[in-house]
């Protein structure tokens, strides 16, 4: 997946050095990331041996403070609601099982799908940023949000 240009376009990486892409690998697979955060695979239910990508929540490139949710499919999975569907648990699992206050997410501003999907999971559009020198559309999604969504 990584190997796909389309796949990581929006996504800065190692994903054309091989030494490097598999040191990155090896420390988000290695290193905890923290009690309850992680990665999660997504698999289709009808064909639950096809891998189609991942929903992570994990503290903001990879060290914090904030913790960030976000999502990477393949791209046979685009289009489906297959990123929407997995994220929302992980909303849930936030909020829920490991109470936290806020979750955030960094969008650069071409991934007009990535940005429906924070939108549908509820997560709020709060300003134009930058992450890593490349410019990012904010979200944030607090725990009064998820527990007093607006009816909007």
């Amino acid at each position: 997946m990584d190997r796909d240009p389309d796949v990581t376009k929006f996504i800065p990486g190692p994903w054309n050095d091989p030494e490097k892409h598999e040191r990155f690998l090896r420390n988000r697979i290695e290193n905890s990331l923290g009690d309850g955060l992680g990665y999660w695979s997504i698999f289709p239910r009808d064909r639950p041996g096809q891998f189609l990508g991942w929903i992570l929540l994990i503290p903001y490139d990879g060290s914090g403070p904030e913790i960030e949710i976000g999502w990477r499919l393949n791209r046979l999975s685009w289009g489906k609601g297959y990123a929407t569907e997995a994220a929302k648990p992980i909303v849930e699992h936030a909020f829920e099982a490991l109470r936290l206050s806020r979750i955030v997410a960094d969008i650069n501003p071409g991934n007009i799908p990535s940005m429906r999907v924070a939108e549908k999971i509820g997560l709020k559009y709060i300003g134009d940023d930058h992450h890593g020198g490349t410019p990012c559309k904010s979200y944030l999604m607090t725990i009064e949000d998820f527990t007093q969504p607006s009816s909007g």
